[in-house]
C-alpha cells in the first residue's frame, strides 16, 4: 500500500568526482499540479531535463525546487593573477581613496572581473559524461530524501485528517437523530398557526395534515444526509489510495456542498447548529487536504 504523502519537504546530496565537487537541494512546498524549478551549474543544461523527469517520477503535486552546486576543485591550483587589469583597478582605487572613498581590500580587487584567470585546458569529455552521470545520481538522492520527507508530512497529517472525518461522521449521526424530530416539529407548528389563524375553517385537520406533510417533504434531510455518510466513506478510502490530494480536493466542495443544504432545510435550532458546527468541521478538514500530495 502507497502512503499518505504530503507536499512540503526537504532532501539534499552531495558528491564528487575527477575533480569536481557538488552539493544538490531539493525542497516543496504546496502546489495544485507538480511544478519542477532547477537550478544548475553553467555547462550541464542537460541536468534539467533529467531533474524533471526523475521528479515526475516520484512526486505527483507540488511545487519542487531543485538547486545544485558544484565547483571544479582543480580550479584554485591553475588561477592566476592578470597584473595589468589589476594594476589598472588599483589606479583607479587609490584615485578614488583620495576623493574620500573606502581603500579596496584584496579580496575585493580579486572578485573582480578579469583579475584573476583560468587557463583554459581541454577538458576530457569522458570525465565530463562521467561527473555529469555522477550529478544525476546525486539529484535522484536529493529527490528520493525529499520524497521520504514529504512520506514523513504524510503520516503525520493522517491522524489529524481521520480525526476530523471521525468528528464529522459524529455531526451527521447526530443530525440524523435531529432530523427524525424535525417532522414532528413542524407538524406541531404548522398545527399550531392553523388553529390560531382560522380555528373554525371547515375540514382544517385535513389541511394540516397535507400542508405538514408537504412542509416536512421539503424540510426532509435524508438524501443530505446518506450522501455525506458516503462522503465520509469515501474520504477514509481515499487515504488509502495515494495520491488522493486533487480527490480530496473534490471531495471538501461535496461535503460543503450536503451541508449548506442541510442547513437551508432546517426547521429546528439543534439541526442548524448541527449543520453550522459540520460546516466548521469541514472547512477545518479542507484546510489540512490542502497539504496532502
Amino acid at each position: 500500500m502507497s502512503r499518505l504523502s504530503g507536499m512540503t519537504g526537504f532532501g539534499r546530496a552531495d558528491g564528487a568526482l575527477h575533480g569536481w565537487s557538488w552539493s544538490v537541494e531539493a525542497r516543496s512546498v504546496n502546489g495544485r499540479n507538480l511544478e519542477v524549478r532547477f537550478r544548475g551549474p553553467p555547462g550541464f543544461d542537460s541536468l534539467e531535463r533529467l531533474t524533471k523527469a526523475a521528479a515526475q517520477a516520484r512526486l505527483s503535486r507540488g511545487q519542487v525546487t531543485v538547486g545544485v552546486q558544484a565547483k571544479s576543485t582543480s580550479d584554485a591550483s591553475r588561477l592566476s593573477v592578470n597584473e595589468e587589469v589589476l594594476a589598472r583597478y588599483l589606479t583607479l582605487a587609490n584615485r578614488l581613496a583620495e576623493d574620500g572613498a573606502t581603500p579596496p581590500s584584496a579580496d575585493g580587487l580579486l572578485g573582480l572581473r578579469g583579475v584573476l584567470d583560468v587557463p583554459e585546458e581541454a577538458e576530457d569529455a569522458e570525465a565530463r559524461t562521467a561527473v555529469e552521470a555522477a550529478m544525476a545520481l546525486s539529484i535522484e538522492a536529493a529527490l528520493d530524501a525529499l520524497a521520504s520527507s514529504r512520506q514523513d508530512e504524510g503520516r503525520q497529517l493522517r491522524p489529524v485528517i481521520t480525526d476530523f472525518i471521525d468528528r464529522i461522521e459524529a455531526l451527521v449521526a447526530a443530525a440524523e437523530g435531529e432530523a427524525v424530530a424535525q417532522v414532528a416539529a413542524i407538524r406541531e407548528r404548522f398545527t399550531r398557526r392553523m388553529t390560531e389563524l382560522a380555528p373554525d375553517a371547515p375540514g382544517l385537520e385535513d389541511r394540516i395534515f397535507l400542508e405538514a406533510a408537504a412542509l416536512a417533504t421539503k424540510a426532509d434531510v435524508r438524501e443530505e444526509l446518506d450522501r455525506l455518510t458516503a462522503h465520509v466513506g469515501a474520504a477514509r478510502a481515499l487515504l488509502d489510495q495515494p495520491p488522493a490530494g486533487r480527490k480530496l480536493d473534490f471531495l471538501m466542495q461535496e461535503f460543503m456542498r450536503e451541508a449548506n443544504t442541510l442547513c437551508s432545510k432546517s426547521a429546528t435550532t439543534a439541526l442548524t447548529g448541527i449543520g453550522l458546527e459540520l460546516k466548521a468541521v469541514i472547512e477545518q478538514l479542507r484546510e489540512q487536504v490542502q497539504n496532502v500530495e
